[in-house]
Formats: C-alpha cells, sequence, structure tokens
C-alpha cells in the first residue's frame, strides 16, 4: 500500500464524516464539502491503486527473465 492509497482512503472517511454532520446539522455547505472530499479521495486512492498495480506488473516481468 503507497501514500496515495493511504491519503485517499482518509480523505474519503474523512469526506463521509462531513457530509453525515452536514446533513445532521442541517448544513449544505459543510455536506457539500464532505461530498467533494470523498470524489477527490477516490481519485487519489484509485491513483494509488494504479501505481501499485504498474509497480507489481514491472516486478513480475522482472521476475520473469
Amino acid at each position: 500500500m503507497n501514500k496515495d492509497q493511504v491519503a485517499g482512503r482518509v480523505d474519503q472517511a474523512k469526506g463521509k464524516v462531513k457530509e453525515v454532520t452536514g446533513r445532521v446539522t442541517g448544513s449544505e455547505k459543510l455536506e457539500s464539502e464532505g461530498l467533494v472530499d470523498q470524489a477527490s479521495g477516490k481519485v487519489q486512492s484509485t491513483y494509488g491503486d494504479a501505481k501499485e498495480k504498474a509497480k507489481d506488473a514491472i516486478k513480475s516481468g522482472a521476475d520473469k527473465l
């Protein structure tokens, strides 16, 4: 697991907390911020997943040599 995967998943969790808090308190702004944080966290974790897959593919290719 790399830093982008971790940071992305942390941002998703923080975003979910903000979204729910905004919904409970009636703050549309906070709820929207939470949704944005979740989306950006998803992008970052997906990027981290792709990096990890590429690293694994390179490693497995090198092992075959």
